[in-house]
C-alpha cells in the first residue's frame, strides 16, 4: 500500500457534525484486517455514539467529548492488509461485518467480526447487513425463539431492523404481521409480510405469539394485551428521548416479565460472529435481502445520521465511501430509468 494517508469523516464534539479530513491510515493487530471501504451502514448504535445519548453512553465513549474522532461501525470493502494471526481472510477478498471508524477509506476490524460478502450482495446492499440484521435475527431466534406456524407482529416493519425482521420471520416459517405508516406498506409486503397495517389508523385485531417491538413506543400493557399467554414480547429499539440511561420501559418491562404470562424481554445485540454466519446463509439462499433506502457520499454521513434520527427513513440507510466499478454500473443504471 503506497498511501499512508486517507480521507476520513470526523467529529470533533458530540453531534452529528463531521468534516471530512486526511488523516493516518490505521495500522492493523495481530487479530485484525484493515479494509478498503467501499460502503458503510448506518445504524441507530452509531447515532447513539455520535450524539453521547443517552448520556449513560459517554461513560464508555469519552465524558466531555468523543475519543475516537471517526465514527461508524458497519462496513463493506475489500481485506487490503491482515495481521500476523488473521487464518480466515486474505488480501483482495470483499468482506462484510464490524469494524471500527468506518466511515473513512480504510478501516480496521477484528477478524472474528467480519465475514465473506456473498456474491449475490452488491458493497451496499453488504454494508447495510451486519448490525441491522444481527439485531433482528437475535430478536427472532436468540430471544423470541421464532418456530414455523407462529403469528409474529413486527412493530416498526419498515425501518432497518424491521425490513430485516419481516425476511427473517418469514423464512422460519412463521405469518407475520408488520405495522409501518402507509407510504411504506407496499415495501413491507413486498419483503414477505402477509399483513400489513397503517400505524397510524389499522386497529391491529387478535393476538400474537411473539411480537418485536422495533420502533414507536408503545405502552408495555398494550403489548401484553397483543401477546398470547405464554407469548413473547422483545424489545428492541424505542428508546426514551431526554432520558439519562434511555432504556427505562425495557427495563421496566424486564422487571415485570416474572410476574406476568408473557416473556417481556429487554434485548441488546451481541456482535456474534456464528449469527452473522448464519444470516449470510438466509441471504445466499435468497430468503433475505437487505433494504437500502436512501444513500449519502461520505461528505453527508451528517446528513445520512440526520435522516436516520427523523425517523422518516424506509429500509437501511448506507454512506458511500469509494466508488467501486458495481457501485458505478448501479447508478448508470439508475441515471437511465
Amino acid at each position: 500500500m503506497n498511501n499512508t494517508t486517507m480521507q476520513a469523516a470526523q467529529q470533533q464534539s458530540y453531534g452529528l457534525d463531521t468534516e471530512v479530513v486526511r488523516c493516518p491510515i490505521p495500522t492493523v493487530g495481530e487479530h485484525e484486517v484493515l479494509v478498503k471501504v467501499a460502503a458503510a451502514g448506518v445504524d441507530r448504535g452509531t447515532w447513539h455514539l455520535m450524539t453521547g445519548l443517552p448520556y449513560m453512553t459517554r461513560l464508555v465513549t469519552g465524558l466531555f467529548k468523543p475519543r475516537k474522532k471517526t465514527p461508524g461501525r458497519d462496513l463493506a470493502g475489500t481485506v487490503e492488509q491482515i495481521g500476523s494471526q488473521v487464518t480466515d481472510f486474505a488480501v483482495g477478498d470483499e468482506v462484510l461485518g464490524i469494524g471500527s471508524g468506518a466511515f473513512a477509506e480504510y478501516a480496521v476490524a477484528r477478524e472474528r467480526k467480519l465475514v465473506a460478502k456473498p456474491t449475490n450482495l452488491d458493497m451496499e446492499q453488504a454494508a447495510a447487513l451486519a448490525t441491522s440484521g444481527l439485531t433482528a435475527w437475535q430478536a427472532l431466534h436468540t430471544h423470541g425463539k421464532v418456530r414455523p406456524g407462529q403469528r409474529v407482529l413486527i412493530l416498526g416493519a419498515s425501518g432497518g431492523v424491521g425490513t430485516f425482521a419481516v425476511q427473517i420471520a418469514r423464512a422460519a416459517g412463521a405469518e407475520v404481521t408488520g405495522v409501518c405508516s402507509a407510504s411504506k406498506a407496499e415495501l413491507v409486503s413486498s419483503l414477505g409480510a402477509q399483513h400489513v397495517l397503517d400505524y397510524r389508523k389499522d386497529h391491529i385485531d387478535g393476538t400474537f405469539d411473539l411480537i418485536i417491538d422495533c420502533g414507536g413506543h408503545s405502552p408495555i400493557a398494550r403489548l401484553r394485551s397483543l401477546t398470547q399467554p405464554g407469548g413473547t414480547v422483545v424489545l428492541v429499539g424505542s428508546e426514551e428521548r431526554g432520558s439519562v440511561i434511555g432504556v427505562g420501559r425495557q427495563i421496566r418491562a424486564a422487571m415485570l416479565s416474572p410476574f406476568v404470562n408473557q416473556r417481556l424481554v429487554m434485548m441488546i445485540a451481541t456482535e456474534k460472529r456464528e449469527d452473522l454466519e448464519a444470516l449470510v446463509g438466509l441471504v445466499r439462499s435468497g430468503d433475505v435481502v437487505p433494504a437500502v433506502g436512501r444513500t449519502f457520499p461520505l461528505e453527508a454521513v451528517s446528513d445520512a445520521l440526520g435522516h436516520l434520527a427523523d425517523g422518516h427513513a424506509m429500509g437501511k440507510v448506507v454512506v458511500r465511501v469509494s466508488e467501486t466499478a458495481e457501485m458505478q454500473a448501479h447508478e448508470g443504471q439508475e441515471a437511465q430509468a
